[in-house]
């Protein structure tokens, strides 16, 4: 009976621990969070940008932001802050208020933040966009494409 017990609880205990292990996720956070984060803590940032119709975006949600080493470094070394670019919310970060302000006018419009900081010159904007921002929030590398695991790794 005493050995069955501790069977038991050796195979309860390795449930709990892959259990676990698969509920495994990146946190998440909004621009709001970030704001009230940043000044409490000053951290590395990684932005994620893209839309309901973004097949690639899926796709790193599905393939990239699902891999352990990918969600511990993350986790571990950044505030992670996932924005739909299509988004009609208002949002009050440092100081200021962004909106999406032509959403009533036509379709698919894009929010002022991910113009502010996944826009370049001359290029019309594309999906998915990744930001990676340092400690002091100046942009250190801005990608718009899709990010295999190996190469997200290598951003962080």
């Amino acid at each position: 009976m005493k050995y069955l017990k501790i069977i038991i609880s050796f195979y309860l205990l390795v449930a709990i621990k892959i259990q676990a292990q698969e509920n495994k996720t990146i946190n998440w956070i909004t621009f709001e969070q970030l704001d009230d984060s940043l000044a409490l803590k000053p951290k590395k940032v990684i932005i994620s940008f893209y839309t309901d119709w973004c097949v690639y975006c899926k796709k790193m949600d599905k393939v990239v932001y699902t891999k352990s080493e990918i969600i511990d470094k993350i986790t571990k070394d950044y505030y992670a802050v996932k924005m739909n670019a299509e988004s009609r919310d208002t949002i009050a970060f440092d100081g200021a208020i962004f909106t999406n302000k032509n959403y009533l006018t036509s379709r698919n419009t894009i929010h002022q933040i991910p113009m502010l900081l996944a826009s370049r010159k001359n290029i019309s904007f594309s999906l998915p966009a990744t930001v990676f921002l340092d400690e002091n929030f100046k942009i250190r590398k801005r990608y718009f494409e899709y990010m295999s695991p190996k190469k997200i790794l290598s951003a962080l």
